[in-house]
């Protein structure tokens, strides 16, 4: 318990900091938003209405910095992470939540999928190094090596131009009205099936390469040597005294990577125009779009967080010496 109160407090001093700095870089950067707005929307906002829109963003001169912090804190506790300047006057939270689910069911899903797939080829692979199952280092070698975005490339050059059996780009028929009904859920389905195989083809090699390495080095620990000599089943031995070792290092990889579920394959979102939260963060990059980008930004600062509170408590699970050290 100990150990767990220290590592609340400390994400909680890490998230306080974040959320500080979150509010400081906006007020830090040169420009004026609100005359970039002005100029967005050439004419069609009365200029009397500037000091007005200062106060609605939270960017009135004439509150101290103090003032305004304490706002920015009222405001982020009732959930209002203020308006979108690219899709004025929508609220951010309003556009994280609608772009949310798309990366969490593309992203989320294809990252466990990549996560237990490789995890449990790296385990065999480890366990049976020298056996025919080696082949398969160098084409993980080579294939984690290729980034996200290339890989998404070569895929839409295949399988949707030459043989074109996925769409190119988009998440679902423009047709549909999205709705919780067979034919926007299989057509969502569909366009998220090939950048969900780039996904797990590219990020399944790395899990297979660190499993496996991992279990090479745990295969001649002298545990496990006593647990073979004591005449344990092989599977035993194998899952049990190796793999749960072994796997210490995957874990703390797979919690980072669930933190960035959030912002999403940024590259491959981009790659296939899925609407999901790291597409819509490059076109708020691109739009100049402050307050969306600190609302993305915290939204995946926060998750970072919250997904490595979650692989400390796995670990203090599976690793008794963390819990004695605290």
């Amino acid at each position: 318990m100990k150990y767990l109160l220290q590592r609340i407090a400390f994400y909680s001093v890490t998230a306080w900091a974040a959320i500080t700095i979150n509010f400081l870089i906006p007020r830090l950067m040169p420009g004026d938003p609100v005359q970039a707005l002005m100029s967005r929307f050439q004419g069609q906002l009365d200029t009397n209405a500037i000091d007005s829109l200062k106060a609605l963003f939270g960017l009135d001169k004439h509150q101290s910095l103090w003032q305004q912090y304490t706002d920015y804190w009222s405001h982020l506790l009732d959930g209002d992470l203020g308006l979108s300047f690219t899709n004025f006057p929508t609220p951010v939270s309003e556009i994280i939540s609608q772009s949310l689910p798309w990366t969490l069911a593309l992203v989320g899903i294809t990252t466990l999928i990549s996560f237990l797939l490789g995890t449990g080829i790296g385990v065999f692979t480890g366990w049976r190094r020298g056996s025919w199952m080696d082949s398969l280092l160098p084409v993980t070698t080579f294939i984690s090596a290729i980034p996200y975005f290339w890989l998404g490339l070569i895929a839409i050059a295949l399988f949707a131009v030459k043989w074109p059996l996925f769409p190119e780009s988009g998440g679902f028929d423009d047709s549909l009205v999205p709705a919780f009904d067979w034919p926007f859920i299989s057509s969502a389905l569909y366009h998220g099936a090939l950048p969900g195989l780039t996904i797990v083809l590219s990020a399944m090699a790395g899990w297979i390469l660190g499993m496996r390495n991992m279990m090479v080095t745990v295969s001649s620990e002298d545990y496990v040597m006593v647990a073979q000599a004591k005449g344990l089943s092989e599977r035993r031995v194998m899952f049990s005294y190796a793999a749960r070792n072994a796997v210490l290092p995957n874990i703390s990889g797979f919690a980072l990577s669930l933190g960035f579920i959030v912002g999403g394959t940024l590259l491959v979102e981009m790659v296939f125009s899925y609407p999901g939260i790291g597409y819509k963060l490059f076109q708020a990059v691109g739009g100049k779009d402050y307050p969306l980008m600190q609302g993305i930004f915290l939204i995946i600062t926060l998750s970072v967080l919250a997904a490595n509170l979650l692989a400390d408590i796995v670990y203090m699970l599976l690793d008794p010496r963390t819990r004695r050290e605290a």
